[in-house]
């Protein structure tokens, strides 16, 4: 199953180089990798770790996250909400105690309309049953 991940990968990767219009040799060096490395990265037969990724989407000019999804180290799930706070944290027209703030309030969104699998009763229904659990049981 890994190796699907990295053949994915290493497509994705090769696609994303044509498409910045960079030889194999200019992203290798541009990301500081070697040259036969990264042509086993793309041929699926090497799986790079984090920081590799983290250098050949810098030198992509793409998200990291966007890399580690392909990857398989990231969700997708996930990627939306990393993406999300890495764009309120490069954001150079606010400050950062802005920023905290910001992300504070998106969290708490994030938390407030996430699904509860547990939520059984809504607090209104818990009180009233509360309130049944004081009454004398009925005979």
């Amino acid at each position: 199953m890994a190796s699907l991940n990295v053949g994915t990968l290493g497509e994705f990767l090769r696609e994303q180089r044509r498409s910045a219009q960079l030889s194999l040799r200019q992203l290798a060096e541009a990301a500081g990798v070697s040259n036969p490395y990264l042509s086993q990265i793309e041929r699926g037969l090497r799986k790079p770790s984090a920081e590799i990724l983290q250098q050949l989407a810098k030198a992509l000019r793409i998200s990291a996250e966007t890399l580690y999804v392909q990857a398989g180290i990231l969700d997708e799930r996930d990627r939306d909400d990393t993406e999300t706070r890495s764009v309120i944290l490069a954001d150079p027209s606010i400050n950062e105690r802005q920023k905290q703030v910001l992300l504070q309030i998106y969290e708490s969104f994030r938390k407030e309309n996430a699904p509860d699998p547990a939520a059984g009763d809504t607090p209104a229904g818990t009180a009233t049953s509360s309130a049944d659990d004081d009454a004398e049981p009925s005979k």
